[in-house]
């Protein structure tokens, strides 16, 4: 016989009573053990049962909301906290000592465990009805929250749910993309056959033993680099350098050069004012044009065969008028001899003042480079041997690289060996050979050493003559040097540095890094020292 279902609506639905005050009593039994949140809303028919006295199930499916036991506390305005029953989305219930006053509406705050976290959900709730505890004098209170912001709500959805699923509530999986209990579609095919395996290219392999190989032979080859290799303590790009100075002392004219600037061979640079260098010449001019206009003026009066009237001193007496006496021709010779010895050293005079005032103005003595000048606007006022310019000689065969070795490996370093030079962002090393070993470094005056470099002790200055010219510009230029001493394997190494270095630099320029930072001397003066 096949069975009879009835709707929810039926009232054969509800088991048979037993009588009016034993179902009243199991009734109160059940609900003083289940506190309910809220007025649950029953049909007519379920209310004129109630009023009956007959006894109903609820079934889980018939509620509004789903209440879960979790660990929680309600907070009150006046900051008392009291534990938590059970929780829904619609309402909670709490126990308390004493009963609260129906229909109030309560500004709440309900404190749920999450893990290690304590989240804080503020509701607006309503308080619906008290029940008293078998045991003891506490009562369970219920609430129906009647306002609720939406992201709370959302939260408390996930906590309870997350409880239904079975596990405990926590932040980690609060954040999770999915909520407990979302329901997931079986793959049949899937569980039907193992999915096939793909199999790995043997390329990939091969291009990381290759990665791998390159790695070793860098970090080998910079450690034979760096330890069998003879380094200097510094080494830079040099070049010859001139020092233009004063040929005397005066005022200097302004001359518009700066550091940096090209100049060719006997082009004028600048010029020294000399004001007391001119004044001696004027007057040197002045001497010996009243010498020779007296020298004239004896002759004509010799020639007359008379008495002649002559001037007592062959030089002028600053302004004042020269005393004369007459005297016979053969006296006027005599005193037109000494003239003409006051002519001549007064031309001599002048033909080593004019030397003097040419020399003033300076001129380039070669097609150099200015690497510093003295401004000369407002008119300076320099001494004599007072260094006015430096210049160097950028020609490929005067631009080399210099550099510092320790006493203890000159002995090690010999000319024409081998050695490599590595400019900054160079991809590739550049040949050497030594061309001299000083070991008194002042000895070459060349440019691009900083002062304090030069004043190092036990150090020998070595030149290198590179195989590729080097460009003027990097004069001043810190660089890398390495001598060889077994060239074929030391080639060898330099070229695998150098290209795991060249590597690098292009990795460091796709993530933006300036590798460019060129260590120039703060003062091209004091490097030219």
């Amino acid at each position: 016989m096949a069975d009879k279902h009835s709707s929810n609506d039926d009232h054969k639905r509800n088991e048979p009573t037993i009588g009016a005050p034993r179902e009243a009593q199991r009734d109160s039994e059940s609900e003083a053990r289940r506190p309910h949140f809220r007025e649950e809303k029953r049909s007519p028919r379920e209310e004129s049962r109630a009023r009956e006295g007959q006894l109903t199930h609820e079934r889980r499916d018939e509620r509004q909301h789903v209440r879960v036991h979790a660990p929680f506390q309600v907070q009150f305005e006046d900051g008392h906290t009291l534990p938590g029953e059970d929780l829904s989305l619609g309402g909670f219930s709490i126990h308390n000592d004493r009963p609260i006053e129906p229909e109030q509406v309560l500004r709440v705050s309900l404190l749920l465990m999450a893990g290690s976290a304590e989240l804080i959900v503020p509701v607006t709730a309503r308080v619906l009805r008290n029940h008293s505890e078998r045991q003891g004098s506490s009562h369970a209170t219920a609430f129906e929250i009647t306002q609720i912001d939406q992201r709370h709500r959302e939260l408390l959805r996930r906590i309870i749910r997350s409880h239904l699923s079975g596990r405990y509530a926590a932040v980690e999986d609060l954040i999770e993309s999915e909520d407990p209990q979302t329901p997931r579609k079986r793959n049949q095919a899937a569980a039907a056959q193992p999915a096939p395996q793909s199999k790995k290219p043997k390329g990939r392999y091969a291009l990381l033993a290759v990665a791998g190989g390159i790695l070793l032979a860098v970090i080998a080859a910079t450690a034979y680099r760096n330890f069998m290799l003879i380094e200097p303590s510094f080494a830079a790009v040099t070049a010859p350098r001139i020092d233009i100075r004063a040929p005397g002392p005066g005022i200097l004219a302004e001359h518009g050069l700066k550091a940096g600037d090209q100049v060719k061979r006997d082009q004028k640079l600048t010029t020294v004012i000399n004001s007391s260098l001119q004044t001696d010449l004027i007057l040197a001019k002045a001497s010996h044009t009243y010498n020779q206009q007296l020298i004239k003026n004896m002759q004509e009066a010799i020639d007359g065969n008379n008495d002649v009237l002559m001037a007592d001193s062959a030089t002028p007496s600053g302004g004042e008028p020269s005393s004369y006496e007459s005297v016979s021709p053969e006296i006027a010779q005599a005193r037109i001899e000494q003239f003409e010895t006051a002519r001549d050293y007064e031309s001599s005079r002048i033909d080593a003042l004019e030397a003097q005032m040419s020399a003033n103005t300076i001129y380039s003595p070669c097609d150099c480079q200015v690497a510093w000048a003295l401004s000369g606007a407002g008119g300076v006022y320099i001494n004599e041997s007072e260094r006015i310019m430096t210049l160097i000689q950028t020609s490929d065969n005067d631009v080399m690289a210099e550099a510092l070795v320790h006493m203890s490996d000159i002995a090690r370093i010999q000319p024409h060996q081998k050695a490599y030079i590595a400019l900054p962002n160079a991809s590739e090393p550049i040949e050497a050979t030594v061309r001299t070993v000083a070991l008194d470094v002042e000895s070459q005056p060349r440019a691009g050493f900083p002062k304090w470099v030069r004043q190092q002790q036990n150090v020998a200055s070595v030149l290198l003559v590179p195989k590729e010219p080097l460009p003027a510009s990097a004069v001043g230029t810190p660089v890398d040097v390495r001598f060889s001493e077994a060239p074929v394997i030391d080639s060898a190494v330099e070229w695998i540095w150098q290209g795991g270095r060249a590597v690098v630099q292009q990795t460091l320029r796709l993530f933006g890094v300036d590798t460019a930072e060129a260590v120039k001397s703060e003062d091209t003066n004091e490097s030219g020292a």
